[in-house]
């Protein structure tokens, strides 16, 4: 194993904030647990000294996103992007550990390819993609993926349950962690779940409400991990119940019969194909009463903390978090090399 220089950038601005955080704090100690030299950077704030990192480092995940009000102030006094390269240009690879907004719709992305730095996940394209859920279910329906119906707001109600019957998700089209997410059950309802979805993006996705088992296949050098089920006590697995302690149970292996299983990661693989991902994703997806599966959303930098999904169904394939983190580097490398 070669000993490389790997900058870690997380936090940020989004409502992910908090998240991200919770996956660095796993990463870093993991990658130098390899013997690699680690940068910690905040893009909220910057490069961290020692203090600073094991103060961010040390807290949990809130119950709730960041406030609007807390991000807002942030992002007033955040680093302009084109800063952090500069400040980080001598490093072999950059860890994206960053989830949702800027750090994970190929704003960033962008910003390191200009910078000629090697980085994890998806290049800029691929990324914006996933992030876009309009655009993603445009893709997934056209390399044969099943995906379930949708409109794009503006809508009435008698055309929504026209085309889509009720209940519906309303969910903002560009966001991650069920963020502004709500269960529309009758038309009375759908209003303000547009006016809530509104909040986080200006593009709000209407989509039929499919019940059933929650499942989440990662994707791993274009090859699917073994699935996972999430088990929740409500009908979604929403911002509390992915990351507060008991609130849900995830299965991995899942209970599925073996056909089964291989159905929903050949589908994965196609999904994760169709936005053209890079070195690992992970695709989620409901399976219906009959049997059938529906493709929810990709991930393109799925949560990186030990007890996150893709790391749990890596860990259900025999690969350890430290060599999920190690692996994921190398592939940036790789990639770098063969693009230039």
């Amino acid at each position: 194993m070669q000993r490389m220089k790997i900058a870690v950038l997380f936090g940020g601005t989004s409502e992910e904030r908090d998240v991200s955080i919770a996956s660095a704090a796993q990463v870093i100690p993991a990658l130098r647990g390899l013997g690699h030299e680690v940068i910690a950077v905040d893009t909220a704030t910057g490069r961290l000294c020692a203090d600073a990192e094991g103060r961010l480092l040390g807290g949990g995940i809130a119950r709730q996103p960041p406030s609007d009000t807390a991000l807002s102030n942030m992002r007033d006094t955040a680093l302009a992007l084109t800063t952090g390269p500069a400040a980080i240009s001598d490093v072999d690879v950059v860890f994206l550990a960053l989830h949702g907004g800027a750090g994970e719709d190929g704003r960033i992305q962008a910003v390191l390819d200009l910078a000629g730095l090697a980085y994890t996940g998806s290049n800029h394209i691929a990324s914006a993609t996933a992030m876009d859920k309009d655009l993603s279910k445009r893709l997934f329906r056209a390399a044969g993926v099943p995906t379930a119906d949708w409109l794009m707001a503006p809508a009435e109600a008698a055309q929504v349950g026209g085309r889509l019957g009720w209940p519906v998700v309303v969910k903002p089209n560009k966001q991650g962690s069920t963020v502004g997410l709500s269960i529309v059950r009758q038309p009375a309802e759908l209003s303000a779940a547009l006016a809530l979805a509104s909040r986080y993006d200006d593009e709000v996705m209407i989509e039929r409400f499919v019940p059933g088992r929650e499942l989440t296949v990662g994707i791993l050098e274009g090859r699917a991990l073994p699935v996972g089920e999430i088990l929740v006590k409500g009908e979604v697995f929403d911002y509390a119940a992915k990351y507060q302690k008991g609130a849900a149970r995830e299965v991995f292996p899942a209970d599925l019969p073996a056909a089964a299983a291989a159905r929903v990661q050949s589908l994965a693989v196609l999904a994760h194909g169709a936005l053209k991902l890079g070195a690992y994703s992970r695709i989620d997806f409901r399976m219906d009463r009959s049997g059938d599966f529906w493709c929810l959303e990709a991930n393109s930098l799925p949560g990186m903390s030990a007890a996150s999904l893709l790391p749990q169904a890596a860990s259900a394939a025999g690969i350890a978090f430290a060599q999920l983190c190690g692996k994921i580097c190398d592939a940036a490398v790789s990639s770098r090399r063969r693009s230039r």
